[in-house]
């Protein structure tokens, strides 16, 4: 089943995203911050600046996910 479909899966796939583009914006942040404005990278500095402001949400989370990962 495709991960669009699945609500676990697509919780999932946000997550990583949102975790991969802090982690990429904390590496490089020039990278992101020049395409702020336009185009589909404007979708990954979003992600990225989530990720910053909500990193304690974010991480509870990725610690639910796992433990729900492990449970079945």
């Amino acid at each position: 089943m495709s991960a669009l479909f699945n609500f676990s899966s697509l919780l999932q796939v946000i997550l990583l995203l949102i975790c991969s583009s802090t982690y990429i914006h904390s590496q490089w942040p020039s990278l992101f911050d020049r395409y702020k404005d336009t185009g589909v990278l404007s979708t990954f500095w979003k992600l990225s600046r989530i990720g910053e402001r909500a990193s304690p949400y974010v991480s509870i989370a990725c610690i639910i996910m796992a433990v729900n990962q492990f449970n079945s």
